[in-house]
């Protein structure tokens, strides 16, 4: 049996290592002016004329979403993030994981079936690695905040 005081910190450290790297990739996108993934398949010129953004501005932009996804999986496990309203925090990582779902799920897509963007099977594995992060780290942080139930009928006796 595992004690109360220690928690599964795994996921969230895994999941704000993959964030952090996220973000790193971007920036380094952003510095250069372009579009795309580290990585990933190319974005093609006419691709990147159709965008409302200019590409450094969109890339620094995905830096900022990485850093604040990191920030919130080390919210799950540290003291400071305990301090979050729990239904707070939960509907926040329920959005954050309907987003890695979904960016990920086009990964693991693509990657195993080949639906035309280029990404490989490497990049479905990644993929699958993300959303189990994000899940597990939701659920780990759910179980982890779980109200405790008070028996009925039980005293205390000082």
């Amino acid at each position: 049996m595992v004690a109360d005081d220690h928690r599964r910190r795994w996921p969230a450290l895994g999941l704000a290592a993959l964030f952090l790297a996220y973000a790193a990739g971007k920036a380094v996108l952003a510095v250069q002016d372009r579009l795309g993934f580290p990585g990933g398949p190319p974005v093609s010129a006419a691709e990147s004329e159709s965008y409302f953004l200019d590409a450094a501005t969109a890339q620094w932009s995905a830096v900022a979403s990485g850093v604040l996804g990191a920030w919130l999986a080390l919210a799950t496990v540290t003291p400071l993030g305990r301090r979050v309203p729990r239904t707070a925090l939960l509907v926040v990582l329920a959005g954050m994981l309907v987003s890695v779902a979904g960016g990920a799920g086009i990964m693991v897509l693509d990657g195993f079936l080949d639906v035309g963007i280029g990404w490989r099977w490497y990049h479905g594995v990644l993929g699958l690695l993300a959303i189990g992060l994000s899940v597990e780290t939701t659920r780990a942080y759910a179980a982890a905040t779980k109200p405790r139930a008070v028996m009925a009928g039980t005293w205390m006796i000082p």
